[in-house]
């Protein structure tokens, strides 16, 4: 079968796959995973309930590539800001407010609802994980060019852990509601960034 014939014979089973994934992911931002079934789910896509199953084998692993999907394209867009010509101090400033984008676009309540349910799910635990891991992999590489630049006198994986850990606690408390000291945590990092500028 020529190549052209194949992209045609599964372009509607692409198109299911996208229509279930951006329902997932519009559920899971309003409803959250407790309130998502198969039916729902369907509906939501315009879809046969049947099709979630057939085509993802689970609940389960169609949640789970809803946040891999939406992960690897805020990975992509945070890799080509790094990458940009501009000094590290802006290119923090703009991961910094890239915060305040995925909090709007609901990524952050995606990442921690598949976390939430990962937490008595070993394989989707392992899944969430890899996502974690990514994001750390961002960080490490943003702070191998930070170092050209600033003098962090803090061991690079030791950075690595703090930012990320910073990070997970601004959302959890964004996502509870919480903002209190947020703004004057992220100006103090700001100041010491420029106060270690080499």
């Amino acid at each position: 079968m020529p190549a052209t014939d194949l992209e045609a014979a599964t372009t509607p089973r692409q198109e299911v796959e996208a229509a279930l994934l951006d329902a997932a992911e519009r559920l899971l931002i309003e409803v959250g995973h407790a309130r998502i079934t198969t039916r729902r789910l369907a509906q939501e896509a315009g879809v046969n309930h049947g099709l979630v199953h057939y085509y993802f084998g689970s609940m389960e692993n169609l949640l789970a590539r809803v946040l891999e999907r939406f992960t690897d394209r805020l990975i992509a867009r945070q890799r080509a800001m790094y990458a940009a010509d501009l000094p590290f101090l802006e290119k923090w400033r703009a991961a910094m407010r890239y915060l305040d984008d995925d909090f709007t676009s609901g990524y952050q309540k995606v990442w921690y609802e598949l976390q939430a349910m990962a937490w008595n799910r070993p394989k989707l635990c392992e899944r969430v994980a890899r996502q974690t891991n990514e994001w750390r992999g961002v960080l490490r590489e943003a702070f191998e060019q930070g170092e050209r630049e600033h003098d962090f006198d803090i061991p690079p994986n030791v950075l690595v852990a703090l930012v990320a850990t910073f990070n997970q606690g601004v959302i959890l408390e964004r996502l509870a509601g919480i903002d209190s000291g947020h703004r004057e945590l992220l100006d103090w990092i700001d100041e010491w960034l420029a106060r270690t500028k080499r």
